[in-house]
């Protein structure tokens, strides 16, 4: 990788603050609870110190939810209420913290930095050769790459996400069942239309399909 860890935890944490300044914090106390209370549950599975991290609850119908390297955790209104409970919403957070744990924040970096210096050598090479077009050709490549190494993660990495949030649940005391049952609502509201959340993230019919078969090794690592 080109970005340190500690470079991406410095971003996390610069974006966390202007989140926090333009965005309202949610006045469901409710919600606030529950929310720290499941962070807290699965950290502590996955050996972290829950007091480090930072949880927040948004007051917005958005359904999305998302994690910062740096200790973030940010939950939206509409996701908490699509989550249906503990379960639903554990099943969201262990999604999210794999993305830390498995350090995806600086790949993802690291592809957008490699994409750019890409698209700048590209674009030289088209001009030095006299190539018609080359600024257009170049902003088409910009495209191609964009839905390529710069989306928010691949799907390998939802992949190993959505497997270390499932054995997150299981050694946190959640029933690994709850991401299937969210997964399967998650495909109903595909229907309306697809949630923020959704529009870079494999089906999720197919989630709930692979996370179904990840269950039973979840369950017996957690047994011990």
């Amino acid at each position: 990788m080109f970005v340190s860890q500690e470079e991406v935890e410095r971003l996390g944490a610069e974006t966390w603050a202007r989140l926090k300044a333009s965005k309202a914090a949610s006045r469901d106390a409710g919600a606030r609870r529950q929310l720290q209370e499941v962070a807290w549950r699965l950290l502590a599975a996955t050996g972290e110190q829950p007091s480090r991290w930072e949880v927040e609850v948004f007051a917005e119908p958005t359904i999305n939810a998302f994690a910062l390297p740096g200790r973030k955790i940010g939950v939206y209104e509409g996701m908490i209420k699509v989550s249906a409970g503990e379960g639903g919403l554990a099943a969201i957070i262990g999604h999210e913290i794999g993305h830390i744990v498995a350090e995806h924040s600086a790949e993802r970096v690291t592809a957008e930095l490699a994409r750019q210096w890409g698209l700048r050598l590209v674009s030289f090479l088209l001009e030095i050769n006299d190539v018609a077009f080359a600024r257009e050709i170049a902003g088409i490549l910009g495209i191609g790459a964009e839905f390529g190494l710069a989306r928010p993660y691949g799907r390998s990495q939802e992949r190993e996400a959505d497997r270390l949030g499932v054995f997150m649940m299981a050694q946190a005391g959640f029933d690994p069942r709850d991401a299937v049952a969210l997964w399967h609502r998650m495909d109903k509201l595909g229907s309306a239309g697809i949630p923020a959340f959704l529009s870079t993230h494999p089906a999720p019919a197919d989630r709930a399909e692979e996370i179904q078969a990840i269950i039973p090794e979840a369950l017996a690592a957690a047994r011990g």
